[in-house]
């Protein structure tokens, strides 16, 4: 099953994947303004509105779509508009490693929330304490601009155990995994960080400068990456430019630059956002 986030009709789209083929296209609402991501724990799924008051909603994944989840609807506080600034929306929702929590992120503000995930897939009492994103294997890690690093207790609070790391770049937005390394890219200057794990398993950059790769006048809007399955080439999507550069990942974190697609549609001409290796 695919499942998508309709931003400007507030619904969800589940279909049906057989072979190349999408069937079976079920609408349902998203239980609130604007949904902007969807975290899946099993047959669990929870999208995470980012207009107005801000909430996530759960839903059961049955043979025949999304169902509702009774009691699952839980409100994040914020006063945005129905359609919110990207910078001061919440940003992503996900299921801890462990399957007993929900985190969402929140972009613009210095606080993640941690939300306790109970026996009847319902999200408990929000916690406002921080959240550790381990280290290797299944878990999969996160990291957002001028945030820490931290560790979800076993009442689904949040203990920071790292102080924030900047990068000295602008409006980190995408981050994803490539082996030991992380690499992350900046809307606001073009750019994309490098970062690891030390052997006290905190963050660190890859260099100084904060930036694993030279930008260049052909690679601006730097809008999401992708890795490959084998880790060892990273592509990152410069929606304004409308190119595509890819690299690779070196043993120090370094990326090189192995080609650039050209030619694609620019970011307003056609609204190109998003990138996956496959």
């Amino acid at each position: 099953m695919l499942l998508a986030v309709n931003a400007a009709s507030g619904s969800l789209t589940s279909f049906r994947v057989a072979g190349q083929k999408l069937t079976h296209r079920r609408v349902v609402d998203s239980g609130g303004e604007f949904p902007s991501n969807i975290a899946v724990q099993g047959k669990a799924a929870y999208v995470m509105n980012a207009g107005g008051e801000g909430s996530v909603q759960g839903f059961t994944i049955t043979g025949q779509g999304l169902k509702p989840l009774p009691g699952s609807h839980r409100s994040l506080g914020l006063d945005n508009e129905d359609v919110p600034r990207f910078d001061t929306s919440p940003g992503e929702v996900e299921f801890t490693p462990d399957g007993r929590n929900l985190v969402v992120f929140q972009q613009g503000q210095q606080h993640r929330r941690g939300l306790p995930y109970e026996a009847e897939r319902c999200p408990g009492r929000r916690r406002t304490r921080r959240q550790r994103l381990g280290r290797r294997g299944a878990v999969r890690r996160q990291l957002r601009q001028g945030r820490a690093h931290d560790r979800v207790q076993r009442d689904g609070t949040l203990k920071v155990v790292q102080k924030p790391l900047a990068n000295g770049q602008e409006t980190l937005c995408w981050l994803e995994r490539a082996g030991d390394f992380f690499y992350g890219g900046n809307t606001g200057n073009s750019t994309v960080t490098g970062y690891r794990m030390d052997e006290h398993d905190l963050l660190e950059l890859t260099n100084d400068v904060g930036v694993a790769t030279p930008s260049s006048a052909n690679s601006q809007g730097v809008i999401d990456l992708a890795v490959t399955e084998d880790d060892r080439f990273v592509y990152v999507q410069n929606a304004v430019s409308g190119t595509v550069d890819g690299f690779r990942v070196e043993k120090d974190g370094s990326l090189t630059k192995v080609t650039t697609v050209e030619d694609l549609p620019a970011f307003g001409e056609s609204g190109m956002e998003g990138i996956a290796a496959v």
